[in-house]
């Protein structure tokens, strides 16, 4: 059954951010009893931490989630959705970036409350991060031209997850959504048509192989990382006819990215 809220409250427990209309609760995740007070009377909790936030945790989504997920579970905490938001990963087949979201599932699946695993692919306005270097013109291709990726921008995520709650098929499972599916040679001819140039491709499929054997020259962890998302770019099949709104295709990002360099993009 489908969670019966037909108002939502919106409360970001943080360690620091801007407020933007919401109420905004700061709280060391480290203390226990600080969380405990803090999500009193919440009947859902959106995880959207980032393992890069910390050094201490860098890579880690099970340490850096557990204290949230114990807190919840003590207060009653009707759904919890977990922090993915990104591909979708195999166990066993994955990257020691996420094996421990695979670790906080199993925690999750055994608390008692309800979940909802959300995969949106990447998010739009984090396309660069793939190997588009938009102000040197350069693209890196770490798969095949002709490989796939979902996108989606990051106010569609906001309204996937709270749509979700209202899906009855969205308790204890998993959502697949995407605002766009593009091909790195289309994303690359976005990128050529907006700013009017030829772009330098540079080809390095052997990242992965070359990290794992340590062969010079050597990739850093980061491209290694980077190589393993490319790999794994599409789901099995996508949920967005579930829910009510079109979301925003992958070409309107090139709308805002001349904000970042002072580029003019497409008018």
């Amino acid at each position: 059954m489908a969670m019966k809220i037909s108002r939502f409250e919106t409360v970001v427990i943080a360690g620091a951010t801007a407020s933007k209309g919401v109420e905004i609760v700061y709280v060391d995740y480290n203390q226990k009893d600080d969380l405990v007070k803090a999500l009193k009377g919440t009947d859902v909790i959106v995880s959207a931490v980032s393992a890069l936030s910390s050094k201490k945790t860098s890579g880690d989504f099970y340490n850096i989630q557990l204290p949230l997920l114990e807190a919840a579970k003590e207060v009653g905490v009707k759904r919890f959705i977990p922090s993915e938001f990104s591909n979708e990963y195999t166990p066993g087949n994955a990257h020691t970036f996420v094996d421990s979201k695979f670790q906080i599932r199993e925690e999750l699946e055994k608390s008692g409350m309800e979940y909802t695993y959300i995969f949106t692919g990447i998010f739009q306005e984090f396309i660069e991060w793939l190997g588009f270097d938009l102000k040197n013109k350069t693209a890196t291709f770490y798969v095949d031209g002709n490989s796939k990726m979902h996108f989606t921008s990051l106010a569609d995520v906001g309204k996937y997850t709270v749509e979700s709650l209202k899906l009855p098929e969205a308790r204890n499972a998993t959502i697949r959504v995407a605002g766009s599916t593009e091909t790195f040679n289309e994303i690359l001819q976005m990128f050529e048509e907006a700013t009017g140039s030829k772009w330098k491709v540079i080809e390095d499929r052997e990242v992965r192989h070359r990290f794992r054997n340590q062969i010079e020259p050597i990739p850093s962890f980061m491209d290694d990382l980077k190589a393993f998302v490319c790999e794994n770019g599409t789901f099995s099949k996508l949920d967005n006819n579930k829910f009510s709104f079109t979301p925003r295709p992958l070409a309107e990002y090139f709308n805002t990215v001349d904000k970042k360099y002072g580029i003019k993009i497409w008018g």
